[in-house]
């Protein structure tokens, strides 16, 4: 059972949720987002909170319950507040740019590493820093789970992308005899 789903969703001001035909709305002061919902799960919008029921006692649908809360959570987070990730790029010789909707980057390769940036995600760069932000929590995740993918750092140097907020475990290499 989850305990996720349990407790009521404050909806704050200027924010519109709605729910109908297995589509989850959620419309704030920084745009409109949508998922579907399955329907083994009920929403109930009331006194402005969200909560959530189950309808039925399979399996899929007790895990569903807390998934479908966390999703909840975090579109009226997001159409409140924009989320971001902050990426550092690491390395000699390695640059990161953007240029018009694609982010170019030199990361030790013979060709340069182009990835078309999401419509709804913004990234900016500076110097060895990349900031992606964005209001969907999972778009944002999976660009800057994209982006770090592209050169993982590695324990001797620390080189490659890693999160801001990232500790890599240095290893101490060879010893000199």
């Amino acid at each position: 059972m989850s305990r996720i789903a349990k407790k009521p969703i404050a909806i704050p001001p200027k924010t519109e949720v709605s729910f109908s035909e297995g589509v989850f709305t959620v419309k704030g002061p920084l745009g409109t987002l949508k998922k579907n919902f399955k329907s083994d799960i009920s929403v109930i919008i009331e006194n402005g909170t969200v909560t959530f029921a189950l309808l039925g006692t399979s399996i899929q649908a007790k895990a569903l319950w807390g998934t479908y809360a966390s999703h909840a959570k975090n579109m009226i987070a997001g159409v409140n507040k924009t989320y971001e990730k902050k990426l550092i790029v690491e390395g000699i010789g390695f640059k990161s740019d953007v240029k018009g909707t694609d982010l170019v980057m030199a990361l030790g390769f013979s060709h340069p590493v182009i990835i078309p940036i999401p419509s709804d995600i913004k990234v900016t760069t500076e110097k060895n820093n990349v900031t992606i932000s964005g209001i969907d929590c999972e778009s944002v995740g999976q660009f800057a789970a994209k982006v770090r993918a592209m050169k993982k750092p590695e324990p001797y140097l620390g080189k490659g992308i890693r999160y801001s907020d990232e500790v890599i475990r240095r290893k101490q290499g060879k010893k000199a005899a």
